[in-house]
């Protein structure tokens, strides 16, 4: 993933309703939701849903489809990934990063 998409992904991520609904949608799965759903859930009025949803496909980071009268939105699964792996692109100098303990985090007591 190049620099300006992930700017792109994370400015659209940067607002409490959208990331809401990417996250809804990565609950949700490749089936995804209907928008009317989404809006429902979470209680964004449709119109702003419509703006939010806007930006997230804009970013590439949901996928609507149509079906029949109602449009199902998923979360583009290859974007996500993308995201993480640039995250984690150099993380710990190319060494295999392993999740930190919380006893390694605690203060020592000092040994006199």
């Amino acid at each position: 993933m190049e620099t300006k998409n992930a700017l792109s992904a994370f400015a659209a991520l940067a607002q409490d309703s959208r990331l809401a609904v990417f996250r809804l949608l990565v609950q949700a799965g490749p089936s995804g939701m209907a928008a009317s759903k989404i809006a429902e859930q979470l209680e964004i009025p449709p119109s702003s849903l419509s703006f939010h949803l806007k930006e997230l496909s804009h970013a590439d980071l949901v996928v609507p489809l149509q079906k029949g009268r109602f449009v199902i939105y998923s979360v583009n699964f290859e974007t996500m990934n993308a995201l993480m792996a640039f995250m984690a692109e150099n993380c710990c100098g190319g060494n295999p990063c392993s999740p930190i303990s919380l006893a390694a985090c605690t203060p020592r007591e000092s040994v006199s």
